[in-house]
């Protein structure tokens, strides 16, 4: 499979389990490792483990930073099991399933639907969530592992107002299927996004309404990492996104529909690879101080 370009990667807000939770996905998914281990010192939650690692092509990183924020089926994961591209796809969709499903909850129940002849979807024992599609092999190829985002709530009926948004916002992008909710549906508006998926900077994802109660919005525990490589790309980004000035925080922002993003320097993941503890815990706490991250300082800052 061939791998991605680091430009948007899922962030997982854990309180302590971010490291167990990244051995366990990597033990599931196939062409899969964890990549890299640290420990940022003296933040807000005390003493934070930053993880990052790589489930089927699709990269990740995790933090254990206390119980702030709690994970919610509005952001989950699509896994698609393709039988043009993979041996077995029935069996490894089960296998994974099974997995996924020791200790956690049934969100759909994993059986055959209008729309794949396999399909369910769980909330793992940490509380992440994953959509398992047996996909069809005539369609349009798509990477094993999607972000999919459920405008709920008080954003519900506004998925092709956000997508539109971010298509606009970001570089390398695209739309790619969307199918509505027919007339006569029992809670969702006709012509509201049933389904669709695009592309951001060679990254897709998928976005639905859904009118049903649910008791969860979007938070933080998933943010999506945005990398750039100057600061005019940083204040391009965070200029576009960011509409909840409270929510700004250490590179941290929260767009009009609230869905978290992180607008940081690629330089910086680089450094925070290549450092002495002393270089990580000046990067941290320069870090904490800031709003928008300011690409200039925080390299001073790293040579001392």
């Amino acid at each position: 499979m061939t791998k991605l370009k680091k430009n948007i990667v899922p962030h997982l807000w854990f309180d302590k389990e971010a490291a167990e939770a990244a051995k366990f996905y990597t033990s599931i998914f196939p062409e899969s490792n964890m990549t890299n281990s640290t420990t940022l010192n003296d933040t807000p939650s005390g003493d934070a483990n930053l993880v990052s690692f790589e489930l089927w092509g699709q990269r990740f990183m995790a933090i254990s930073a206390g119980p702030y924020f709690q994970f919610n089926p509005s952001i989950s994961f699509t896994v698609n099991f393709d039988p043009s591209r993979e041996a077995n796809a029935r069996e490894k969709l089960e296998k994974v399933w099974n997995k996924l499903s020791e200790g956690g909850s049934e969100l759909m129940p994993l059986d055959k639907y209008p729309f794949s002849e396999m399909y369910g979807w769980i909330q793992d024992k940490y509380g992440v969530s994953w959509q398992l599609i047996l996909t069809n092999p005539d369609g349009e190829e798509r990477p094993a592992i999607l972000p999919s985002l459920m405008f709920v709530g008080e954003v519900c009926g506004k998925a092709e107002e956000a997508v539109d948004f971010y298509v606009s916002t970001f570089k390398s992008t695209n739309w790619g299927q969307i199918y509505r909710y027919p007339e006569g549906m029992e809670l969702d508006k006709e012509g509201t996004v049933m389904f669709s998926d695009f592309m951001l900077l060679d990254h897709w994802f998928t976005a639905m309404d859904s009118a049903m109660d649910h008791d969860f919005q979007f938070n933080e525990a998933i943010s999506f990492m945005v990398y750039c490589d100057t600061q005019e790309e940083i204040d391009d980004y965070w200029d576009k996104l960011s509409a909840v000035p409270e929510s700004e925080q250490c590179g941290w922002l929260k767009d009009k529909f609230g869905v978290s993003w992180q607008i940081v320097p690629r330089e910086m993941d680089e450094m925070m690879n290549n450092s002495t503890a002393e270089q990580i815990n000046r990067l941290n706490q320069a870090t904490l101080k800031m709003k928008k991250l300011d690409l200039a300082e925080l390299k001073k800052v790293y040579k001392g």
